[in-house]
């Protein structure tokens, strides 16, 4: 049994068919083999994520070490869409 931290998941079939729409305020758990490979989320939930880190770790000095603009997330967004159209049902999940 795998625990998943979401309430909707997607394939990767399913996922590499419009990559895009995932992208929303609640993360998506993706799935390989029916096991979770990672999850999809917005970028304003993941700042929101990040933000919230940083607030509860104020005093043990945790600062996101990983702050990419707009422009950066747009780059990451489309080179992981393109890494997604690569993917087969075949391919080996690298953990």
């Amino acid at each position: 049994m795998h625990r998943i931290l979401a309430e909707h998941t997607v394939s990767m079939t399913e996922l590499r068919k419009n990559p895009a729409q995932y992208f929303t305020d609640e993360p998506i758990a993706v799935l390989s083999n029916n096991k979770p490979a990672g999850y999809m989320l917005s970028a304003s939930l993941f700042e929101a994520m990040v933000d919230l880190l940083e607030k509860q770790q104020a005093n043990r000095q945790f600062v996101a070490k990983f702050r990419p603009t707009a422009e950066q997330l747009k780059a990451i967004a489309l080179h992981g869409q393109e890494l997604i159209g690569q993917v087969t049902d075949e391919t080996e999940p690298s953990n």
